[in-house]
């Protein structure tokens, strides 16, 4: 009876290990009786009187290079350790040297002509069953024909692959009629890239190794599996798959059983841990009864979300990696990990709409009478560089105001044409003395600066402080429908939603004012359920007196008003938001404009999570745990913005370095993918 060569003991970049040979010799004795060695020196010739101790025999082999000092050394040992060797059943002078082009054939061909004069066992060299065929004349130099067959690269299907290593060993055995054919190598990877049709995987490899085995003692073949254990050395000449053709992997843990089902190692473990982190974001997330339809909706997002998480997590725990490859992973893990918190985050949100859930704190504009003492408002407009007959639209807004109470200040700094200013001054003036306008010049602060000035010239009366955008139409019911409830309900800041006009026809501006409609529609009164509003700098009302013990509006911040909406909540201050458009701007006209106020958003947002991170992040903070969340998850898709540049550079560059350097890099992960698909779907 033929018996199985387990292949791969041999590891050419690692000095050999007398300890380790012993556990590995250990680990396999018990699945075969012979192994196979690719060199004799470097220690490794020690390993035939180990395997002998053990009662397992040996094909000894000869590692042949392009170094003609090395080869004579190689062989010479080689067939010393032949001569001494009462385990070693056959040797075998070179592997696949005419198939690298290492040596030349009738360099090889004496190598073998000299091993069968000086030894009694059989000498042969391995090559592929294809390079046999085509070169014939070798057989006259061996004792029998070793060859390598590995279906999956030659991208053969798994369903194909056995019968395809007996029709090749066919071929060589009807070509060489009376010669033993041994098949040196066969195999298939548990992991790596696909090739064509062959998927490797612990299941097929599993599948072929069960099924070749059966086909070979059943027609009497002698074979050689590759390999016993994975080599993660091979990935720089074979890539991923190099590592994986071991039938134990590189802790010497078995990858599957000889009989019964094949189930991935530790596979129970992540389902249960997949089950256990969703279920527990499902009742830390989605406190709130949601109607059938929500409750489906956020299971869904947040199992797959957290499934695809651990999935990357599994794969990364199943390679190899080196050090350039942990550096590769670890945006990408970082890069998804953050997608997937997004994913979670807007699809609970957008399941608690679906799910019509219960609003306890929906504010709708004031529709009784004003209460006894009206609160004098001031509203500051602050402009730059804008065209004038855009802010006098906005003044002309607010002068049909039904409030009885309130001022108007216009603010212009840092236009670089002072005559754009005039116009406006002059209507100010023909408005009443309740209008008034500043022009500053250069000055420091942006639009927290000019705000910061208002404040300075205010009605001393003033209790509320209001901020207008210069090109809002403002309802003239907003200050009634939004100030009583800074007495009724002892807010601090009362935030209507930004709606637009003007979009109508254009595609593009259409798309942006559906965009922000969004936000102001869904994400704003999810978030007022938690009071965790985002300020936004216009349409919005706010106690002077808080406004002052804050220090006012941050200069050092581009998006001065969410950065006060944090520092408001964050000081014990209550907010609410009108679930009711009550004015409307215009959307960014073009692309370069939309992309500046973007920028403008997420630079913002950034500074501020790093001035905040005390309060976002910290033990001791203001703000509840629901506001935490809710703020962070509003600036997650900044930090995802950045990460998507990156590693699409990193994308980029991997996929160069595969097509100019394919042993050096392997395709991206599929499951990768998963969550952009996942998000993009959602989204659209």
């Amino acid at each position: 009876m033929p018996v199985s060569r387990w292949g791969g003991v041999h590891n050419p970049n690692n000095e050999f290990l007398p300890a380790r040979a012993v556990a590995d010799l250990r680990t396999i004795r018990y699945f075969t009786r012979s192994v196979r060695l690719y060199g004799a020196t470097d220690g490794w010739e020690q390993l035939p009187l180990l395997a002998a101790t053990y009662g397992i025999r040996v094909t000894l082999g000869a590692w042949l290079d392009s170094r003609h000092e090395h080869n004579e050394h190689e062989v010479t040992a080689a067939i010393a350790l032949a001569s001494r060797s009462s385990n070693a059943t056959r040797l075998l002078i070179g592997n696949e040297t005419q198939l690298r082009e290492a040596i030349p054939l009738a360099t090889l061909s004496a190598y073998l002509d000299r091993a069968r004069r000086e030894l009694d066992i059989p000498v042969s060299t391995a090559e592929t069953g294809d390079y046999w065929l085509c070169h014939p004349e070798l057989a006259r130099h061996v004792d029998f024909i070793a060859i390598h067959v590995l279906p999956y690269w030659a991208e053969v299907p798994l369903d194909d692959a056995v019968q395809y290593v007996l029709d090749r060993y066919a071929a060589v055995r009807a070509a060489f009629p009376g010669m033993q054919v041994v098949i040196a190598e066969t195999g298939w990877p548990s992991d790596g890239p696909h090739r064509g049709a062959a998927a490797p995987s612990i299941q097929n490899q599993a599948r072929f190794f069960r099924e070749f085995v059966a086909a070979a003692e059943r027609l009497g073949i002698d074979y050689n599996l590759v390999e016993a254990f994975d080599q993660p050395w091979k990935a720089e000449g074979e890539g991923r798959a190099g590592q994986h053709w071991g039938l134990f992997d590189a802790y010497r843990r078995p990858k599957f059983s000889l009989v019964g089902p094949v189930i991935d190692r530790g596979w129970p473990w992540w389902w249960a841990a997949s089950a256990a982190l969703a279920s527990a974001l499902l009742l830390t997330l989605c406190r709130e009864r949601l109607r059938l339809r929500g409750q489906l909706l956020a299971t869904f997002v947040v199992h797959s979300a957290v499934a695809c998480s651990l999935l990357m997590l599994r794969e990364a725990s199943d390679e190899y990696l080196s050090p350039l490859s942990l550096l590769c992973w670890l945006p990408f893990l970082a890069a998804n990990a953050l997608l997937t918190c997004m994913i979670v985050g807007e699809g609970i949100e957008i399941a608690e709409v679906v799910g019509d859930m219960p609003l306890r704190r929906r504010v709708l504009p004031w529709r009784g009478r004003l209460l006894a003492r009206v609160p004098f408002v001031s509203i500051h407009v602050p402009c730059c560089n804008e065209p004038p007959a855009l802010v006098i639209a906005t003044l002309e807004g607010l002068a049909r105001l039904e409030y009885s109470a309130f001022e108007v200040i216009v603010v212009d700094n840092n236009t670089p044409d002072p005559s754009l200013g005039r116009p406006i001054a002059a209507r100010c003036a023909e408005l009443g003395p309740r209008f008034r306008f500043y022009s500053l010049g250069i000055w420091p602060g942006f639009k927290a600066g000019a705000l910061n000035f208002a404040r300075t010239v205010t009605d001393k009366r003033a209790e509320i402080i209001g901020v207008v955008d210069a090109d809002y139409l403002v309802d003239r019911s907003w200050l009634r429908a939004a100030v009583p409830y800074f007495a009724v309900c002892g807010v601090a800041l009362v935030q209507a939603p930004q709606e637009h006009r003007d979009w109508e026809g254009s595609l593009f501006r259409r798309m942006a004012s559906d965009e922000y409609s969004g936000f102001f529609r869904i994400g704003m009164v999810q978030r007022n359920e938690r009071d965790a509003i985002i300020q936004h700098g216009t349409m919005t009302l706010v106690r002077k007196n808080t406004l002052e013990a804050l220090g006012g509006w941050a200069e050092w911040c581009i998006c001065e008003d969410a950065e006060l909406g944090l520092r408001l909540l964050a000081s014990g201050n209550k907010s609410l938001y009108l679930d009711h458009p009550l004015g409307r701007g215009l959307v960014p006209d073009s692309f370069e404009a939309y992309a500046k106020q973007r920028f403008r958003w997420a630079y913002g947002g950034m500074r501020i999570l790093r001035r905040h991170t005390r309060e976002l992040f910290g033990r001791k903070s203001g703000l509840s745990a629901a506001q935490r969340y809710q703020f962070v998850k509003g600036w997650l898709p900044w930090l995802c913005d950045g990460l998507h540049l990156a590693c699409t550079l990193l994308l980029v560059t991997w996929s160069g370095t595969f097509v100019l350097a394919p042993e050096c890099a392997a395709l991206p992960e599929p499951v990768f993918l998963y969550p952009v698909f996942g998000l993009f779907m959602g989204r659209w």
